[in-house]
Order: C-alpha cells, then structure tokens, then sequence
C-alpha cells in the first residue's frame, strides 16, 4: 500500500479557506487532520471534530510527551497536530489535510518535505479586514490583531509549493484543485517510483 500523501493548507483568517478545504475534501476524498487546540470553542464547533479542546496544562503535557508534530502560539492560543493520528491515516495510505497556522506549517515542513503546501492569500489587505468584519464574529481590537498578524505571515507563502490569491471563491476552489492534482502527479514521481521511470527514459536513446 501506498503512503497517504499530507497536504498542508494555510491562509490569514478571512481568506475563505474553510470553503475552499470543504469543497476539496469532499471532491477528492481528503482526511482531516483534526488539531488541537487551547482556545474556546466557537459556535457550532464539535470537541475531536473541528479540534480537540485542551486545556493549557493538557497540551503542555502532550508537548513534555512528543506528541505535537509542530505546535504554535496564535493570538494567546496553543495550536497543535497530534503526530500519531496523522502518521496513523498516511501508513493507511489516506491523503490527510492539515489546516494550521503559517509557523506550524513552516515547521512540520521540516519534518515532513514529502508534503504538499498550499498558502491561501486575499486579494488585499483592506479586503481581509472587509471579510473578518462581516464575519461579525470577534470585536474589532480582535480584527485589527488578526489583520497585523497576517500582514506578518503573508511574506512566508514564497516557501510554498502552490500559492492561491482568493479573489473569486469559484475560482479559488478550481485553483485548489489543480494543487492536489499537481501534487499527485508530482508525488508519483518521488520515492521508489523515480527509479523506475529513469529506467523507462534511458532505455529508449
């Protein structure tokens, strides 16, 4: 069996990434990665569904015990992947999504190079801040840290393998799927695979 290929997806909040990651899980029978997390629940969120809740003294722990794949601090919360699930569905040969934040993803990247990375970007900063105020989800002083902290984080999508402007969600969804697309094609020819296909080459001078 085949090893899973992780994709690792990326974006400031307000990018619509949410919508874009739905779509492709659906369509291409993708396997969350479900994260942990310190902060509160938001409405309608599921504990082991959209994350594990953890307290600080819980996920403290788990970090003493190696059992984050990367971990990170965002706006005063510890995020983090939990390493034995995600190894668990790749031996599987599943294709996991992982949805984490920009310094998370930087560090995983260094574990796990065979992973496809995708970095969601707005169209504009002014459009991000736009898309967070309509959301009418948090105060405004919380919009504003989230706007300065994306505006830190754009500059890392260049260490991306694929980066997607979602100017247009339609377009942004069709963009994605050429991502996984890519990122199949491209995984065929790494590994074990690529011996086989320079011999195919070299054979017919």
């Amino acid at each position: 069996m085949n090893r899973g290929t992780l994709y690792i997806v990326t974006a400031p909040s307000g990018c619509g990434k949410g919508t874009i990651l739905e779509n492709a899980a659906d369509k291409h029978g993708l396997v969350y990665s479900v994260s942990a997390t310190t902060r509160h629940p938001r409405a309608g969120e599921i504990d082991g569904v959209h994350y594990f809740f953890k307290s600080r003294e819980e996920f403290e722990k788990m970090i003493k015990d190696d059992g984050f794949l990367e971990y990170a601090e965002y706006c005063g919360n510890l995020y983090g992947t939990p390493r034995a699930a995600v190894e668990k569905l790749l031996d599987e040969g599943k294709d996991v999504l992982l949805e984490i934040e920009v310094q998370g993803a930087m560090n995983i990247m260094d574990k796990l190079p065979q992973a496809a990375t995708v970095f969601i970007l707005p169209p504009s900063i002014k459009e991000l801040r736009r898309r967070l105020l309509k959301r009418a989800t948090e105060m405004p002083e919380v919009v504003e840290q989230r706007v300065k902290q994306a505006i830190c984080e754009i500059p890392f999508a260049k260490y991306f393998d694929f980066v997607i402007i979602n100017d247009d969600i339609d377009n942004a969804i069709r963009d994605f799927d050429a991502c996984i697309a890519a990122a199949k094609h491209l995984r065929k020819c790494r590994g074990k695979d690529i011996d086989n296909k320079i011999t195919e080459v070299l054979k017919n001078e």
